[in-house]
């Protein structure tokens, strides 16, 4: 009979169902192995289309600081000398920026050598909530200390003007020179 076999000798019958049976089911086992193994095979595609999506973002953006870098450019220096009535009254050394134009100040120097005041007053003013406003404010004693003064050292962001003033103590210091020298970037 189909799926029987016979052992010589013995004439014992076997039947081969259970083995066709298990082979059925190895097959099925196989099948979901392979369907595993598809599966995995297609999360390491999709794995490695993110990787390669995120090298893309990654070069992007540092494609756009590039950009941002070297679009980055110095305004030419503001530089000059003023003279005023020092004692008399506050009065303008200078006005940086403008309304609306953002700007990083780098560096503001002051020179007060012609002075002889032993109190020079500092002071910058900037629109603050559309008022105009105090920032700043340092005296120095011009006699004693350093003949130019480094009022801004580092990076300041600026949108608005900024009006730097001076008064001294000393009506010696009327009518006398200050020069300042100013470095800014557009932001």
């Amino acid at each position: 009979m189909p799926g029987e076999f016979y052992i010589e000798g013995k004439k014992q019958q076997l039947d081969l169902t259970d083995i066709k049976n298990i082979t059925i089911q190895l097959q099925g086992i196989i099948n979901q192995v392979q369907n595993v193994l598809t599966n995995v095979q297609n999360a390491i595609t999709q794995l490695g289309n993110s990787v390669t999506q995120v090298q893309n973002n990654v070069t992007q953006v540092q494609n756009n600081v590039t950009n941002l870098v070297t679009k980055s450019e110095g305004v030419s220096p503001v530089t000059g000398a003023v003279a005023g009535d020092w004692q008399a009254g506050e009065s303008d050394v200078a006005t940086i920026g403008s309304h609306g134009a953002r700007y990083k100040v780098q560096s503001l120097l002051l020179s007060i050598h012609n002075l002889a005041g032993s109190v020079i007053t500092v002071r910058m003013y900037m629109m603050v909530n559309e008022n105009e406003r105090k920032v700043y404010e340092q005296s120095f004693d011009a006699s004693t200390g350093p003949p130019g003064l480094w009022v801004i050292n580092g990076t300041v962001g600026i949108h608005e003007a900024l009006r730097v003033t001076l008064q001294s103590n000393d009506a010696n210091d009327n009518g006398k020179a200050i020069d300042y020298d100013c470095m800014m970037e557009v932001m």
